[in-house]
């Protein structure tokens, strides 16, 4: 874990995108209890540009839009790490199964999770919430399932690597049931690649709530940031902080992800320890 970190303390991107997803959770943690102004309060400053009072301007109803950007922070991160557990405790065990027992069991698996992959995401995924009804569960629950094939693939191709190495062998001759072998010795040992993918699961899973907040299927009674992009598309060009602000903050925050997905994979890489 000390050479992982050092390597990661070398991907200067990745500690910038760790830096500012810190910033945001401590944000959201902090919002409700340092914020001046009310979300959902309407006042009679109506459409007023970022000032000092209301640093990121107000909305057509008086609603100050940075207090809805504090709100929105905790919608999204919610949704993002939510959804990435889920896919990775699913793609975690699906694809460890998968890759230790081979034959039947890992064609019909892999098989199942190409018709997710196949499958248009976004478009799966707004015509599952618009059936089932819009709501944060749903969207969280509908997210993890498209995205655990991702989990799946690469943990299978850790699996068929660590099944192979001695000290499995040296475990089965103790007589260790198969089972017991891939929870307590293989699913440890090949874990670490999947916490890449679930870095970047995160910032997907962020993107695609933000693109059904702003369709209106996600939940109606959360302040979200696609929600207010969507509200602020009408008023682009009499009030644009309406929507550049949330689409600022959409931006850089699943950018932030990427970068750090791509720092913990290069961390966390075999041939880096090489290196």
């Amino acid at each position: 874990m000390r050479e992982a970190w050092a390597r990661f303390a070398e991907q200067r991107a990745g500690v910038v995108g760790l830096a500012f997803i810190a910033l945001l959770v401590v944000a959201g943690a902090a919002a409700p209890f340092v914020l001046s102004h009310d979300p959902a309060a309407l006042s009679n400053d109506v459409m007023v540009s970022p000032s000092r009072v209301h640093w990121f301007g107000t909305d057509e109803l008086g609603r100050d839009v940075f207090a809805g950007m504090s709100q929105g922070v905790q919608v999204s991160l919610t949704v993002g790490f939510a959804a990435a557990l889920a896919a990775s405790v699913l793609g975690i065990l699906i694809g460890a199964v998968a890759g230790f027992f081979g034959g039947k069991v890992d064609l019909a698996l892999m098989r199942f999770s190409e018709m997710f992959q196949v499958m248009p995401s976004f478009i799966l995924a707004a015509v599952i919430v618009a059936l089932a009804g819009p709501g944060l569960t749903r969207v969280v629950g509908v997210i993890a399932i498209l995205a655990w094939p991702q989990v799946a693939r690469v943990m299978r191709g850790e699996v068929l690597r660590v099944r192979q190495l001695e000290f499995v062998d040296a475990v089965r001759c103790l007589g260790i049931r198969e089972e017991a072998i891939l929870l307590r010795e293989v699913i440890p040992n090949a874990i670490a690649p999947v916490l890449a993918v679930g870095t970047l699961i995160v910032g997907q899973a962020i993107l695609l709530e933000a693109a059904l907040s702003f369709l209106g299927l996600s939940s109606a009674d959360l302040i979200s940031w696609g929600r207010m992009l969507n509200s602020g598309q009408r008023l682009l060009f009499n009030a644009p902080w309406l929507s550049f602000f949330p689409g600022a903050a959409i931006f850089l925050t699943v950018l932030a992800f990427n970068l750090l997905g791509d720092a913990v994979g290069a961390a966390l890489d075999p041939k880096g320890r090489r290196r």
